[in-house]
């Protein structure tokens, strides 16, 4: 029997809107660098669980500055706007709403990869060194077909092409990122899966001699996570290969990662060593340590807060405002039918 994991010290993971609010203070403060203030795509121990009371949302008003619950939402202090020169940069790619794509330097340093470390500002530097080549994928389970693969055997069999994505992490922030990738749908295919295969799990590479936050026995690693058949045969299931047309940084889960951008970016997986097909919903790891705060699905859903935060507005990193949260982060279109007749304040 597995030990249970151990809860996660709150002052170890925090929401962003929290973690820059102590920022700003520090720097008030004059303490700058004098403690290390961790953020993360999903936080600490277990709280209670949204009250599974209403079903689908049908899209209405996302601007109440507090929960169902009452609470205020905590008010984040003015942050820099990015430098005119990098705004030039960002206006050259768009999203199909029209929003200019962050810079390469601000998707690359401002970063969640736990098996480095919880800190944000310190995963490039961490993670420089890693080697993300050779590689292989390992695709398995519930299939006709398994398979290894090797990155060239992947990039040689699925050509790759540019999907500018909306990413938005749990804690409230999001950015607009040009990924380069294909499309999961076309290996999943490849491997040919049987009748009985109903999920997708994924696995990210334990190596503790690169990763040195794989030391914090919190976590029961290694990392995992997992889509529904439906939802990974879906168009804009995605499995990243690149950034801004080059190779991707170690930072941002090299050399292979997942995109799924209506859902929470902690289900978007990085550094793919293993991709099983099974019949039953598989445990994640975020799931595993606080089921009621972070259910399989994790849907971007303004109208269910997290149980300790509202999720009705974010800040694009890069702006001063906050702006507010579309349903599935403005994919609804593409995918609010695979969750037809779904309570989502139950299967969130």
């Amino acid at each position: 029997m597995k030990n249970k994991p151990k809860p996660i010290p709150s002052s170890e993971i925090t929401p962003e809107h929290v973690y820059m609010n102590r920022r700003a203070f520090m720097r008030a403060a004059g303490l700058g660098g004098a403690a290390a203030l961790l953020a993360a795509c999903a936080p600490s121990a277990p709280a209670p669980s949204p009250s599974p009371s209403a079903t689908l949302p049908a899209a209405a008003d996302q601007s109440p500055p507090t929960t169902d619950r009452g609470y205020e939402v905590e008010e984040e202090p003015p942050v820099p706007t990015r430098p005119a020169a990098q705004a030039e940069q960002t206006g050259s790619k768009q999203d199909e709403l029209g929003d200019s794509a962050n810079t390469y330097d601000e998707i690359s340093s401002y970063n969640n990869f736990y098996e480095f470390t919880t800190s944000k500002d310190g995963v490039a530097v961490l993670a420089r060194d890693f080697k993300a080549s050779p590689w292989k994928v390992e695709v398995g389970g519930l299939v006709h077909k398994p398979v290894t693969l090797d990155m060239d055997d992947l990039l040689k069999k699925f050509p790759t092409e540019e999907r500018i994505y909306r990413l938005r992490c749990v804690e409230g922030w999001s950015m607009v990122i040009p990924w380069l990738g294909f499309p999961l749908a076309k290996l999943l295919k490849e491997v040919e899966p049987t009748a009985s295969a109903k999920y997708v799990a994924f696995q990210t590479v334990m190596d503790e001699t690169q990763m040195v936050g794989l030391r914090n026995t919190s976590y029961p690693w290694p990392y995992s996570e997992g889509l529904r058949m439906d939802e990974a045969l879906n168009d804009l299931s995605l499995l990243v290969t690149g950034l801004y047309g080059k190779s991707l940084p170690n930072q941002n889960g090299a050399p292979l990662r997942l995109a799924v951008p209506w859902k929470y970016g902690f289900k978007s997986i990085k550094s793919i060593v293993k991709i099983d097909l099974v019949e039953s919903m598989p445990p994640t790891l975020w799931s595993t340590i606080a089921p009621e705060e972070y259910g399989f699905y994790a849907n971007v859903n303004p109208q269910v807060p997290h149980p300790r935060w509202s999720q009705a507005t974010e800040r694009r990193i890069g702006e001063l405002s906050r702006r507010k949260t579309l349903m599935f982060n403005g994919y609804a279109d593409q995918v609010a039918g695979l969750y037809s007749g779904m309570d989502l304040r139950v299967d969130y």
